[in-house]
């Protein structure tokens, strides 16, 4: 199978399993469950379940022991995205090419269905069939890479170093190292804890270097991109003087530590089993435009 097919089989499997999810948890017709279903469906690439189902196949182990934990792991993403958004963080009128879901909603309801999320996020684990020791780990994982040590610190430090004039690359570094790239190694590190744990140090620096990759190459696309390809507002980051690998490096200098990273992804792999999906999916990162 083609790396594009094998993509599409992923995310198909992922789409089919929230919807089924989401047909349980979401049965009143109201505007909180309207706006967690305009939120969370038709909603991007699904980088992370994908990137959970492949390292998990890569390891050994069965996807459908992980249905729960990528749904769970959408939904954190989906709600800080949500908040992200609201006029006191990044002010962002459009997500993934439709109106924000505060825009929709209104702030209120934009809030309460990012909170919504997050909680059902760990109902839908908690609730899962045969809920083991395994499961109980990779949540546990799971609140600490997105909460106060992890996505939450990150956002913390993004807001705090826009009103500071002291800035350099390890603030940077740490930012994107907590705010984006623990997200990015969630999905990997939950994989490896449902396979016993396999090359679970490699796989944690694969994550680390993956999700600097995949931000350095949002901030590029912030520049040379536009909303049709991006499905946000381009040039957001120059305009608020927002502190990034840009501001830092400079446009080329910055392209060059996407390639520095990718490189870098690329060995580690070399050093885990039926990698060359997982190699693909390094290459995309880098070449990707939306």
């Amino acid at each position: 199978m083609s790396f594009k097919d094998k993509y599409a089989y992923y995310k198909s499997f992922f789409e089919d399993n929230l919807a089924k999810i989401l047909d349980c948890y979401c049965l009143e017709d109201n505007v909180l469950n309207e706006a967690i279903k305009y939120s969370i469906f038709d909603a991007g690439k699904r980088v992370r379940p994908v990137l959970m189902y492949s390292v998990c196949e890569a390891l050994g182990g069965n996807i459908e022991d992980l249905i729960e934990h990528s749904i769970a792991l959408e939904m954190i993403h989906t709600y800080s995205l949500i908040h992200d958004d609201l006029p006191c963080m990044d002010n962002d009128d459009y997500r993934r090419g439709k109106l924000s879901t505060h825009k929709k909603y209104g702030e209120d309801i934009g809030v309460l269905t990012g909170d919504a999320l997050l909680n059902l996020a760990f109902e839908v684990v908690l609730n899962k069939t045969n809920f083991s020791s395994k499961d109980a780990l990779s949540l546990s994982l799971l609140s600490k890479l997105a909460g106060s040590k992890g996505m939450i610190k990150g956002q913390i430090l993004d807001l705090q170093s826009e009103k500071s004039i002291n800035f350099n690359e390890k603030l940077l570094l740490d930012i994107y190292h907590n705010k984006t790239a623990k997200l990015i190694t969630a999905p990997i590190l939950i994989s490896s804890v449902c396979c016993k744990k396999k090359y679970f140090n490699e796989l944690s620096e694969f994550g680390y270097n993956l999700g600097i990759l995949f931000q350095f190459v949002d901030d590029v696309m912030d520049v040379e991109s536009d909303f049709s390809k991006m499905g946000k507002t381009p040039n957001k980051d120059r305009e608020v003087d927002k502190l990034t690998s840009i501001k830092i490096y400079g446009l080329e200098e910055t392209k060059k530590k996407c390639i520095e990273y990718h490189k870098k992804c690329i060995e580690i792999l070399k050093k885990i089993p039926n990698n060359e999906f997982l190699i693909d999916f390094t290459n995309y990162m880098l070449t990707r435009k939306s």
